[in-house]
């Protein structure tokens, strides 16, 4: 009784935390040497994912996890360069089947966002310094998930070469494909609504209004409120100063011209990155309800998903005699 009572948790489990591992690879360096480092920091992202196991399949096993930046559109790079980074830190998560790529908080807190990259889908993935690189096998086209951690790089590596198993044949995965927060379900580009769950998530089109006509809006609407309340104090102070020398120019008092000129300008490029930002951040599918809970396996199993579904259950039978059997109880 004291040997099973004093026995370490977990030490020898299939799972950390619940979620189902490779223990062998995920708790070792790259030279296959179990390091007590490795251990402690791959369980401290773990923990940070619980909501994992909604989405693994039945014999999927995560290999590595680390942390990066979410890629970066152009427009929103060339406006504030690196500084952008910042608010696109993300975990990746690495299975025996696929990458998961999750947005977080600057503080690494999980965000109701969640996309994946399957490995049958790519054409290829490399790590170049500190950027891994995806290219899709449909299209061709190419995504770098840069600042990849560099406790985690090496391993990486190992893992691409001796695990990964690609193939860029499935056109229907090849691409990094959004997933569902509550029915774990793929996400159709472009559409702000879940097509199984009907769950809503937030519009580029009205993060592109608030964006343009409220001081911070977008930021806030996308649920950035530190650069959001930046932004806002900054857009504030610019057109009050911007009132004040215009009126000053008009009632023909002194004016620095220079100042007349460039406090307008700067103005609009502040406008003008924060717009691209919040657009920027849409594509992310971010729900309108910050109180998820994913849907239970029985239920998402037991629901039909189309109406065509349906028509099916019951010319087999199956809700009439589930229907029967109910009566009958009764």
């Amino acid at each position: 009784m004291p040997e099973q009572i004093f026995k370490p948790v977990d030490i020898m489990s299939s799972k950390i935390f619940g979620l189902p591992v490779d223990r062998d690879f995920l708790l070792s360096n790259h030279k296959d040497i179990y390091k007590k480092r490795i251990e402690k920091r791959q369980r401290k992202l773990i923990a940070r994912v619980p909501f994992l196991k909604h989405y693994l399949r039945k014999d999927e096993k995560i290999l590595l996890m680390t942390t990066g930046y979410s890629p970066l559109a152009s427009p929103a790079q060339y406006l504030t360069g690196y500084v952008f980074v910042y608010l696109k830190r993300a975990m990746y998560v690495f299975t025996n089947y696929r990458i998961f790529h999750i947005p977080t908080t600057s503080v690494g807190k999980y965000r109701n966002s969640i996309a994946q990259i399957d490995y049958s889908g790519c054409e290829s993935i490399e790590l170049k310094g500190g950027t891994l690189m995806v290219q899709y096998g449909r299209s061709g086209r190419r995504e770098s998930f840069k600042a990849i951690a560099v406790s985690e790089r090496k391993k990486i590596r190992v893992l691409l070469k001796k695990c990964v198993p690609l193939s860029g044949t499935k056109g229907h995965l090849a691409d990094r494909i959004h997933l569902c927060p509550r029915c774990t379900r793929k996400l159709a580009a472009g559409k702000y609504t879940c097509g199984s769950c009907r769950l809503e998530f937030k519009s580029r089109t009205f993060a592109t209004i608030l964006a343009a006509l409220i001081p911070g809006g977008g930021y806030f609407y996308t649920q950035h409120y530190l650069i959001g309340g930046i932004n806002a104090l900054l857009e504030i102070l610019l057109i009050g100063y911007s009132v004040f020398l215009f009126n000053d120019f008009f009632n023909s008092n002194p004016v620095n011209m220079f100042h007349l000129v460039l406090t307008p300008l700067i103005f609009l490029y502040i406008k003008i990155a924060s717009v691209f930002h919040s657009t920027h951040f849409i594509d992310e599918f971010i729900p309108k309800d910050t109180t998820i809970k994913p849907l239970t396996t029985t239920r998402k199993l037991n629901r039909p998903k189309t109406a065509e579904q349906t028509l099916k259950k019951v010319a087999s039978g199956k809700i009439l005699k589930k229907d029967h059997i109910q009566k009958s109880g009764s």
